[in-house]
């Protein structure tokens, strides 16, 4: 085993990454490409350790927090798994439960969660301009908290999905797809389709194609964003692709087109998503109290979104991509068609054959989520999974 972890140690070697250390995971634009490239390489060693029953467990005790604002599955048990796998308890905080439904400013529950936190995972993607801003705040106040001396460390912030990015998932999207293809040096010149797909339901966040045309435009890939009119993305976002493409030699391209999106796609991800503008009508909503507005403005978008139901992932787009045979991805749940509901994003046909690599491109977030946490934590990550490997303590006692 002693070969297959001492690539990843070398391939860390090449990396400039010490400033994670002490950091936080907010926006994968923030982040290095070097930085990038040793989230991956850590979490392929953290997933060999585990695969071959030795134990990556680096802490002997802590906290991992979560704070979910909107409901999750995947992100919330890769969050728990991933504190878990390095040694840490999971607590998650139930506002409704907490002080903070009595008023408890942000600054007071950032700190009083904080006494033995290791880490901080918050979803908070529901309102334009508060996510991220709220997650900001919460490590302000820690790092103050810290400076103080009422805290012994500050906790690492990770990002489990904002009203800008999907961090996490996006980052295990594009490993899944580095394995997939064979290696990263393998994407340049790779067609892929972020492309929005009927839902019927409303308010899906922008965060997943905004994460993946903000992280994927950095591999040399061409990235086509494609949607219905009146379904764009924050502008922001779009130029951060457009540098992210020129710097790489990859491309990024709208269409309002899935048929000329598909066409010779390598990858494809049809997603449903909320208008940026109608988010931030949204927003303006929630700010003023004005709920009957909210569910005014939801029945507006419904009515929006079913004059599209001819945006789905049929088998007959299928057929044009690269050799008919390009890779579907999805961060599930997807809306599929005469499963979960009678149309959707996706055919049950072209789920079902995918199913299996769905899952696997699932699997790969709790290692993402542990690499950010470690290399946040530790500050010889190479010496570490070399004690780790030579320490050898079995992960499971006895293994099936």
């Amino acid at each position: 085993m002693s070969g297959i972890m001492e690539k990843y140690i070398e391939k860390l070697d090449t990396l400039d990454f010490e400033k994670m250390l002490g950091g936080d995971f907010f926006l994968t634009w923030e982040k290095t490409d070097d930085e990038i490239a040793a989230v991956f390489a850590v979490a392929d060693a953290l997933r060999c350790l585990r695969e071959n029953n030795i134990s990556p467990k680096i802490f002997d005790s802590g906290l991992g927090v979560s704070i979910f604002r909107d409901n999750s599955t995947r992100t919330r048990f890769s969050f728990a798994s991933a504190c878990n796998l390095l040694g840490l308890e999971v607590q998650d905080l139930d506002e409704k439960k907490s002080q903070i439904a009595h008023g408890e400013t942000v600054r007071e529950t950032a700190n009083m969660i904080s006494f033995m936190a290791d880490v901080i995972g918050i979803r908070d993607d529901m309102y334009i301009g508060k996510g991220n801003k709220y997650m900001h705040d919460v490590v302000d106040a820690v790092t103050e908290g810290r400076r103080d001396g009422v805290l012994d460390q500050k906790p690492t912030l990770v990002n489990l999905q904002c009203d800008i990015d999907h961090p996490t998932q996006c980052m295990a999207d594009m490993l899944h797809i580095i394995h997939e293809f064979g290696g990263v040096e393998n994407l340049k010149g790779k067609k892929i389709a972020m492309s929005w797909a009927y839902s019927p339901s409303y308010g899906k966040p922008l965060s997943v194609p905004q994460g993946v045309i903000g992280l994927m435009t950095r591999f040399g890939m061409d990235v086509v964003l494609a949607h219905p009119e009146g379904y764009e993305v924050m502008p922001e976002v779009e130029e951060v692709a457009r540098r992210n493409a020129a710097k790489s030699g990859g491309s990024f391209l709208k269409t309002n087109s899935m048929a000329e999106a598909f066409a010779g796609a390598d990858i494809v991800y049809p997603k449903s998503w909320a208008p940026y503008a109608a988010m931030e009508k949204r927003t303006e909503l929630y700010g003023k109290g004005d709920f009957a507005g909210i569910d005014a403005l939801e029945q507006v978008l419904l009515a929006q979104n079913a004059e599209h139901k001819d945006w789905c992932c049929t088998e007959e787009l299928m057929k044009t991509t690269r050799g008919g045979e390009a890779l579907y991805l999805h961060c599930l749940p997807a809306d599929i068609n005469d499963v979960s509901c009678k149309d959707g994003e996706v055919e049950a046909s072209v789920f079902d054959r995918y199913r299996v690599p769905l899952y696997k491109q699932a699997s790969f977030k709790p290692y993402i989520i542990a690499a950010m946490i470690f290399l946040a934590k530790v500050k010889d990550p190479q010496a570490m999974l070399k004690a780790l490997e030579e320490r050898g303590a079995a992960r499971q006692m006895l293994k099936l």
